[in-house]
């Protein structure tokens, strides 16, 4: 308790000393006690923005007319492509995104560097070409300092060239005299009365300048929207990046004339990067900007993260009490640090150069906190038996009741009135005081002075944590609990395998710890997997469970689908006694009779959240959970791991690293004289990537496309495959089939399809009777070639740009593995006996092709010279409606009886541009699964099956009940 109580007035003065820091770069100064205003490009002095608006349209102005823009971006919701049928209207903020006049973008700055004179004539200096500074940059990407000396020394090059570098630190101090945009330094820092078992380092840079950096980064020029927009399609408001929704509308009211937003997003994990160093441990914190499109900002690979800060966590010299309190009152004020110019900037506002060279008037409100629960309960200032956004406290977690916000203001003012009574450097009382009403014991949040920032609007809902991991932790275990291990593992182990799709060899039962994607894989086959072994009202709760999770994760929104989500959640709570009654929800103790979780009371603000900030998706810790490796992880990796200067070390890294990246695509297109702007593409067609610097460099320079990293292009099969009739599906088979020549008799005895030559001829005839062209062509003397599987591409039903990667349809005939094949199935449009065209769910067991015979004069018809399959039917038995727990459609195998009163499967050929997507089957399995079935005959042993909707997040929309 020593050090605890102290006097007041020594108190008082108690906090931390760091090093200074600058002012933001503002538009505001003073002068005779006068608040005025400069213009960006004369630096003229006006008392208002208005004034200075008015003085840029003038005729006289400091800004030539021919160095105004023509054009500007257009928001991705408006740019649908030529397949969509729903056209989207909408408006900007009338107020927003004035440009101010002509600055430089990122790439501009790199040419004011003290050698850029060399860089005239090389633009790669120091190095003496582009091919050296790829060795010099391998090497310091891949090899630690020791290792880079033992290759410069190689007898290798007694004999060749050795590079223009001789050494390692030659090699790394050329590396330190590239270019750097945002410098990253250390601050020492003093927690006065208390001491720490290690000196206190932060490594940091001003979040100001590295925002400068990202806004003013003409890589993602064409992936950036500027202005708050309100877009409607069918009627319906949609919700997807945050410029669409209500928050940015609403702080654009309250922003002077003109002013541009850069909506801050911050991320942070408290998962420990630094293990290494003897002890020492730093959480970083990531930064980027809701201008740039979710679809970026989504991969951690394409850089629209930046990381600003590595948090110490020290420990003290203090009583076990007071370790948490401390470390969270030592993080909020290196946050303070941090952000301090930002939030500066959030106030007062800034000139800032976006990718095209313009200048805007800027304001920088924090509009999200990507972190788990935890932690969001720290940055919140509130303890963890109470909800971080809302007033609820842990006996309400599971009430289903959406309760009010829990406001930064009222959190502030709690604080304030608990200061007057004692004082919070009195750690016993505060601590404890702070306890009895929820709060943490923190007593100055760094967003205390973030204008517009407010706790329960920026911790916003979290997909992987409160989604994925919540399933994992609890209704997961509720399943095991009611199903029993041995049983949800067996009927996991059978259940088909798809390519591209996790198949969980081993069952479920035993992982103890998984990745978010292998939740997803879970999720993904779990309704399904348990019908008939649990009660139907336990089932229909978790399926609403599942239904919520899905739905959450819809790239856009409308209020539908806001309903939808609501109406899921609320059935969950309806059904949740099932839970209760089957004793699933377990504890230390036994059987639980409450649902009080955390992460349950936070689905409840979900749907509001999208209405506030757009699309859950854009806000998910995957990234953050990726960019610990990419951005940490593997870097600390090159530190010598002494801890007498590790810091220093990082910062020398970290510099290096960065000035790398930069500085590689700012010579690839130096050196081929290409233009430092990206210039607007406002072209309508396909989006087959999201990697923006790859869409630049293969448009101005598209010889050097394998310069680039990062995600690639998905194949687009649009452009050169097989086209369905409505040109909104795809189909891509090998050029040489696995096949070639195959005889009737052979695809018969091979495939062991008895009806082939019957449903061939019935497919001629009826096409022949369609189409009016006749053939010569006889199949039981015929040719085939055959495949053993094909790609099935779709667009995106969620936005028809976007070309979605293909999926593997397979049909291999029988082997030793595969006793009756391996077969996937489909969803296929057929006619009907009244004309009409219906969906019906076929499993695929042949591709073929009929061919011609060299030397011979027939031509194929049409309907003959395209691919076929042949498939085998399954009927619909159940409607969703008539499964409610379920909500799925259930299929049985489909037979006809020959006139001798032999049974069997109802096969027929279609062409391959009849299918319409691929599609999961997963057998009714009864109350236990049988016994002696595998994955590799599960399709062939049971007769009948459910539809899965759960399949994918893309398929989940279309396979509702007005499918077929």
């Amino acid at each position: 308790m020593e050090g605890v109580r102290r006097s007041a007035e020594s108190e008082r003065l108690r906090n931390f000393r760091a090093i200074a820091h600058c002012a933001p770069t503002a538009c505001v100064s003073a002068k005779r006690g006068l608040l005025i205003m400069l213009c960006p490009n004369c630096q003229g002095e006006f008392s208002t923005i208005e004034a200075i608006i008015a003085h840029l349209n003038a005729q006289s102005t400091c800004w030539p007319s021919d160095a105004r823009p023509q054009e500007l971006p257009v928001p991705p919701a408006f740019r649908r492509g030529n397949t969509s049928h729903t056209p989207a209207t909408g408006h900007r903020h009338p107020r927003s995104g004035y440009i101010f006049g002509t600055g430089k973008n990122m790439l501009d700055k790199l040419e004011d560097d003290e050698y850029a004179y060399r860089r005239r004539a090389n633009p790669y200096y120091p190095f003496p070409d582009e091919g050296e500074w790829q060795l010099g940059k391998f090497l310091v990407e891949n090899l630690t300092q020791t290792q880079i000396d033992k290759f410069l020394k190689l007898k290798w090059f007694n004999t060749r060239p050795r590079p223009s570098f001789t050494s390692k630190d030659q090699l790394l101090g050329w590396m330190d005299a590239l270019p750097c945009f945002t410098e990253w330094k250390v601050s020492n820092l003093e927690f006065t009365g208390y001491k720490t078992t290690q000196p206190i380092e932060l490594i940091w840079r001003d979040a100001l300048d590295v925002v400068k950096q990202l806004f003013s980064d003409p890589t993602f020029a064409n992936h950036m929207t500027f202005d708050p927009y309100i877009v409607e399609t069918g009627g319906q408001r949609e919700y997807g990046d945050y410029m669409s929704a209500d928050m940015a509308w609403k702080i654009q009211d309250h922003l002077p004339v003109g002013a541009t937003q850069v909506p801050i997003i911050l991320g942070s994990d408290k998962t420990p990067v630094t293990r290494v160093t003897g002890g020492l441990e730093m959480h970083p914190v990531f930064i980027t900007i809701g201008n740039i499109d979710s679809e970026v900002r989504s991969k951690a690979t394409l850089r629209a993260w930046r990381c600003v800060g590595y948090m110490p966590i020290v420990k003290f010299k203090v009583h076990p009490d007071y370790q948490t309190i401390l470390q969270a009152r030592l993080w909020h004020k290196c946050m303070d640090l941090i952000f301090a110019n930002l939030k500066a900037a959030a106030s007062e506002g800034c000139f800032m150069p976006d990718p095209f060279r313009h200048l805007r008037y800027v304001f920088t409100p924090l509009i999200a906190h990507v972190c788990d629960l935890p932690e969001a309960s720290m940055i919140a200032a509130v303890s963890k038996n109470a909800s971080p956004v809302t007033m609820a406290t842990q006996k309400e977690f599971g009430d289903g009741i959406l309760h009010p916000p829990r406001t930064g203001r009222h959190t502030l003012q709690l604080i304030i009135d608990l200061c007057k009574t004692i004082d919070p450097w009195d750690l016993d009382k505060f601590q404890k005081a702070a306890k009895a009403i929820y709060l943490s014991g923190v007593h100055m949040p760094f967003w205390h002075d973030w204008k517009y920032a407010c706790p329960s609007v920026f911790l916003a809902g979290e997909i992987l944590h409160t989604g994925h991991k919540f399933f994992f932790d609890h209704p997961l275990n509720w399943i095991k609990e009611t199903v029993g291990n041995h049983e949800l593992d067996a009927r996991f182990t059978v259940q088909h395998k798809r390519v591209g799709m996790r198949h969980f060899a081993k069952g479920v039962s035993h992982v103890k710890q998984m990745t978010g994607r292998e939740h997803r894989d879970i999720q993904r086959t779990i309704v399904a997997s348990i019908a008939g072994a649990a009660p139907p009202r336990f089932i229909h709760a978790i399926r609403a469970l599942i239904d919520f999770i899905y739905l959450a994760q819809n790239p856009v929104h409308s209020p539908d689908s806001l309903k939808s989500m609501a109406q899921a959640l609320s059935d969950f709570h309806s059904f949740k006694d099932a839970i209760i009654d089957a004793e699933a929800r377990r504890g230390k103790g036994g059987a639980k009779e409450d649902f009080y979780i955390p992460k349950l009371e936070l689905l409840q603000s979900f749907c509001s959240t999208v209405e506030r900030l757009g699309s859950l998706m854009q806000f998910s810790a995957d990234v953050t959970e990726r960019l610990l490796i990419t951005h940490c992880k593997d870097l600390f990796v090159r530190t010598s791991r002494q801890s007498k200067d590790f810091a220093l070390q990082c910062v020398r890294i970290l510099n290096r690293q960065e000035s790398m990246e930069i500085f590689d695509l700012f010579a690839l297109l130096h050196s081929r004289g290409a233009l430092l702007v990206n210039a607007i593409h406002a072209e309508d067609e396909d989006v087959t990537t999201t990697n923006p610097a790859l869409s630049w460099v293969s448009r101005v320079l598209p010889d050097e496309v394998k310069s680039v990293h990062g995600p690639r292009p998905v194949r687009n099969h649009f452009l050169k495959g097989i086209l369905s009739g409505d040109a909104l599906t795809a189909f891509q088979l090998n050029v040489t089939p696995d096949y070639k020549s195959l005889s009737l008799v052979d695809i018969r005895t091979k495939y062991s399809l008895p009806d082939f030559d019957i449903a061939l001829s019935s497919f001629i005839r009826h096409s022949s009777q369609s189409t009016g062209e006749d053939t010569l062509w006889d199949g039981r003397h015929g040719r085939f070639s055959t495949w053993n599987k094909f790609r099935l591409q779709l667009r995106s039903s969620f936005q028809p740009r976007i070309i979605m990667p293909s999926r593997v349809i397979q049909a291999y005939p029988p082997s030793d593995i595969f006793p009756f094949g391996n077969c996937d199935t489909v969803l296929v449009d057929t006619m009907g006996d009244d004309g009409q065209t219906r969906s019906r769910v076929a499993q695929v067991r042949l591709i073929f092709q009929p061919m011609i015979q060299r030397g011979s004069n027939l031509d194929l018809p049409t309907y003959l010279s395209t691919p076929l399959l042949y498939i085998q039917f399954f009927h619909f038995i159940t409607s969703p409606h008539e499964q409610p727990e379920l909500a799925m459609w259930s299929v049985e195998r489909t037979y006809v009886q020959d006139n001798a009163g032999n049974r069997y499967r109802h096969g027929a050929v279609v062409p391959v541009t009849d299918i319409t997507h691929a599609v999961e089957l997963i057998p009714c399995f009864g109350e236990k699964a049988a016994s002696g079935v595998s994955s590799a005959t599960c399709l062939e042993s049971y007769e009948r099956f459910l539809l899965n909707n759960f399949a994918d997040k893309e398929s989940y929309q279309s396979f509702s009940t007005e499918f077929v």
